[in-house]
């Protein structure tokens, strides 16, 4: 009961406007918040200096009685002691949880020679609603003969996934060699502190036979976007599809993305999600949902969850309310409300749509980095060119605090088609959460009062 009340609560939809007392952030989000006018790049979502990582799990497969395999860890590091009993409890209902989200493909196992290895990622919400980040490398042990693949899982509040992936090269290379291998450069990982954006910390590491070698991890300058891989998505999606979904997203409607691949399938959730900066998908996020809560998707409330495409016919037979069912081996939309061309403004979206169009034909030309910044900038014209006028709207009273004028605030904007998007918008999670924030922090430069 413990174990299935903690994966619940990384589904729990926070309230809208909840009050002082019961406003929350966004769960299973990276926290963003305004930092300055709309569009701005300040926002960093980690100091630097912290822990890179608060363990690194290895989770196996072990058969169980009745011929099945159940996932299962087998190595922690490091082993955490002098714990109060609660913080005790809490985390053992956390390394009970993370097993599932490892092996989300439920216990259908059996040894095998050839295995490619695979990463993706999930996240995970604590009673306090801190998130931890789980890193995961599904590879095959090094050795002859039949053997079943293990998880190298790095649980960590940091998001950064292009850094982490690196890290999980380095512990596949040492894997190969032997478990041993692993441990001193994990130690020295975790007594380096966290980078900066743009900047680079470097990792001194032994290995037998080559000796010292000096490993670099660099935060990308942007700390906005170095928790997405926006090409993952041009790459399986068309451009006007990929509209259709930031469309329904904006609304907060329910979203559904299938893949065989988890790597896939992380990839393009985290891109979906980051199309919304500077706003936070604040309801039920899952990259990639464990067989055992496929019934996520009778959730009446929005959802953004990834699920593996060989659960397809269990999905459709679920009773759920309208959602969007994206095929991302197929590139298509299998299930759709039907107004999706028409939620955004028609000139908007239709900018957007040369924007992306643009950045697609040159996928082979660009850099990861720089199709990760051009798109992005295209969704925060977007947003900027809707929004941006907001901080007029917030009148100041005597203690500093604003209240948002909602009704001036719509009435605005001149177009019509902009005005009907925004009525609808400003009734979502993710705007309320971002004015509250906003009302709590004025902003000198903005001139209001």
């Amino acid at each position: 009961a413990s174990i299935g009340n903690f994966l619940r609560r990384s589904l729990r939809r926070t309230g809208r406007r909840e009050g002082k007392d019961g406003a929350s952030a966004a769960e299973n989000t990276p926290p963003q918040v305004p930092q300055g006018k709309l569009g701005e790049r300040s926002s960093v979502f980690y100091s630097a200096g912290q822990f890179f990582f608060e363990y690194l799990v290895v989770v196996s497969l072990k058969k169980m009685p009745d011929g099945h395999y159940e996932p299962k860890i087998t190595y922690q590091f490091p082993k955490r002691e002098n714990l109060l009993k609660g913080q005790k409890e809490e985390e053992e209902r956390l390394l009970q949880a993370i097993p599932l989200f490892c092996f989300p493909d439920g216990n259908n196992w059996a040894p095998i020679t050839e295995f490619t290895s695979e990463t993706f990622s999930f996240v995970l919400t604590n009673v306090d609603g801190s998130r931890k980040i789980g890193y995961c490398r599904r590879l095959l042990p090094s050795g002859r003969g039949v053997q079943l693949p293990e998880v190298f899982c790095i649980i960590s509040c940091l998001g950064c996934f292009g850094l982490f992936s690196k890290i999980l090269d380095e512990v596949e290379k040492r894997r190969q060699i032997s478990m041993a291998v692993i441990y001193p450069f994990m130690q020295g990982l975790r007594e380096s502190p966290f980078p900066a954006p743009g900047k680079t910390v470097t990792i001194k590491s032994f290995i037998p036979e080559s000796g010292t070698e000096l490993i670099e991890l660099t935060r990308p300058v942007d700390a906005h976007l170095e928790h997405v891989e926006f090409q993952a998505l041009l790459q399986r999606l068309r451009p006007h599809l990929i509209l259709h979904i930031f469309a329904s997203a904006t609304l907060e409607r329910r979203l559904i993305f299938l893949a065989e691949e988890l790597s896939v399938l992380s990839q393009c959730i985290h891109a979906v999600a980051a199309l919304l900066y500077p706003f936070t998908w604040a309801h039920t996020y899952i990259p990639v949902v464990p067989e055992c809560l496929l019934d996520t998707v009778c959730c009446p409330t929005p959802f953004m969850v990834g699920i593996q495409m060989r659960h397809l016919e269990r999905v459709l037979e679920q009773p759920m309310e309208e959602a969007l069912i994206v095929d991302l081996c197929e590139g298509k939309i299998i299930r759709a409300v039907g107004d999706e061309e028409e939620i955004l403004p028609g000139r908007l979206q239709n900018e957007m749509l040369v924007s992306l169009n643009r950045h697609n034909n040159n996928n082979n030309v660009h850099t990861s980095e720089q199709v990760n910044a051009l798109v992005s900038e295209a969704f925060v014209h977007f947003f900027v060119r809707l929004v941006g006028h907001y901080a007029s709207h917030i009148k100041w009273g005597r203690s500093s605090s604003g209240t948002f004028q909602e009704r001036a605030f719509c009435k605005a904007v001149t177009s019509k088609s902009c005005r009907r998007f925004l009525k609808k918008f400003v009734k979502t999670n993710m705007f309320s959460l971002f004015i509250e924030e906003a009302e709590k922090s004025r902003i000198p430069q903005e001139g209001n009062g």
